[in-house]
Parts: C-alpha cells; sequence; structure tokens
C-alpha cells in the first residue's frame, strides 16, 4: 500500500480557472507518484462564485491520510474555507495556505508528489510570494 499522501484542493471563483491551475500543477511533477488534486471552482449552476459544498466534496476527495491543503485565489474563497474549517466541516488536517493561487498550486503539487508531508507542502507553497520575475 502506498503511503498518505496530502492532497490538495484549489478553490476558485471560476471552474474553468480552478480545472486549469489543477491540470497544470500536475503536469509539472514530472511523472512522480499521483497527487490527489481537485478543482473547487465555481457555482454548483457553474457560474462565477464559491460552493462549500463543492469545497467539502473536493476536500473528502483527496484526503489520503496525510492532510489537504487548501488554496482559494480571492476573498470570499478564503472565507468560505475559514467557516468550514471552524465548523469542523473538512476532513480532520485540512489546512488552508497562505500562498498566491498559480505558483503556490505549483509548489504544493509538486512538493506532495514528492511524498513531503503537510508543513513542507505549506512552507513550499509559502515561498511561491518570493518568486521573482525580474
Amino acid at each position: 500500500m502506498a503511503a498518505p499522501m496530502v492532497g490538495i484542493v484549489l478553490v476558485s471563483h471560476s471552474a474553468p480557472v480552478a480545472t486549469a491551475v489543477a491540470q497544470l500543477a500536475v503536469g509539472l511533477t514530472g511523472g512522480g507518484p499521483e497527487v490527489a488534486v481537485a478543482p473547487a471552482g465555481g457555482s454548483p449552476d457553474g457560474g462565477l462564485g464559491t460552493s462549500s459544498d463543492l469545497i467539502t466534496a473536493a476536500a473528502r476527495s483527496v484526503d489520503r491520510g496525510a492532510g489537504v491543503a487548501v488554496l482559494a485565489d480571492l476573498g470570499s474563497a478564503v472565507l468560505t474555507v475559514k467557516a468550514l474549517l471552524a465548523d469542523d466541516e473538512l476532513p480532520p488536517g485540512t489546512r488552508l495556505l497562505d500562498a498566491p493561487f498559480l505558483e503556490g498550486a505549483v509548489a504544493a503539487v509538486v512538493t506532495a508528489s514528492a511524498g513531503a508531508d503537510l508543513d513542507a507542502v505549506e512552507a513550499a507553497a509559502a515561498e511561491a510570494y518570493d518568486y521573482r520575475k525580474v
């Protein structure tokens, strides 16, 4: 049986954005062990917004026993995740990461694919704030 691995949830106001970021991050793992990554974007009717039900389902789907890292794109997505955490509606060991959405997602997924624990995944995602482009 494979060792427990950190799961990743990407919460965006847009389902296509969450899905695209998930695909990009997974594609950059270099073919390592497959990380459980779930997009949770948009509202249940397919519009823009956030959905506590979609976020909860995504977190449960990626829980592999080593914690769940959640990255969110904008304010109300962050607030929704915080409310779910406060109400204990997400799997034990779920953590909202303070990281940029795209760069943080890539760092988190790549780090998780190397078998890192939740603390290391969080640190890698947070380091993405320091990525310089010039």
